[in-house]
């Protein structure tokens, strides 16, 4: 248990049998009343946004979240294991867990896995990943950076937009927020 006094960016708070982050915070002292914490609360498995004012002082129950980094080893039918790289332990992932990371994971790919109690939360990985394009439609004479762009698939499957001249068996940075294509990266 904490107060409203200990929230900061990023805590992780048991409301009503749901696991929420802190992901704004702000204590109001108006001229008349109590004071106050407004906060805006992101739900840990759905991504549902809530504020939610608490008055100042009052106790708050906070979750306690392992965040590890973890090695994906490969795909276990729907799920996805993962294993610890300090003590080796392995952790089954469900699909439903992991998500759109899913589109960018590579087999030994390092990522940070949340827990609570054991039961995994979500799945993260660095802003931005290097991966290679399988396929896409040849370049033709004439196209440049600064023109359209066309599809592309990455070795993971996953299929982004790039601009034309590039050819499939080269490398590109992709951002894992939104699958949008960062540049070109030489070996």
């Amino acid at each position: 248990m904490a107060t409203t006094n200990d929230l900061k960016n990023g805590t992780v708070l048991r409301i009503d049998g749901q696991l929420w982050t802190v992901v704004e915070f702000q204590h109001v002292k108006p001229g008349k009343g109590g004071a106050f914490v407004r906060t805006k609360l992101k739900n840990v498995l759905s991504g549902k946004v809530v504020d939610k004012t608490f008055n100042a002082g009052i106790k708050v129950e906070t979750a306690n979240v392992d965040k590890r980094d973890m090695q994906y080893l490969y795909k276990d039918g729907t799920d996805y294991v993962f294993m610890d790289t300090d003590t080796f332990d392995q952790l089954n992932v469900p699909e439903t867990t992991v998500g759109d990371v899913a589109n960018f994971l590579l087999e030994n790919q390092s990522a940070l896995v949340a827990t609570n109690d054991g039961v995994p939360l979500y799945v993260e990985l660095p802003p931005s990943v290097v991966l290679e394009l399988t396929y896409t439609e040849p370049g033709l004479q004439g196209d440049r950076s600064t023109g359209g762009t066309k599809p592309a698939t990455l070795e993971t499957g996953y299929e982004i937009q790039v601009p034309l001249f590039l050819e499939a068996g080269t490398k590109v940075k992709v951002d894992t927020r939104d699958g949008s294509y960062l540049g070109r990266v030489n070996d």
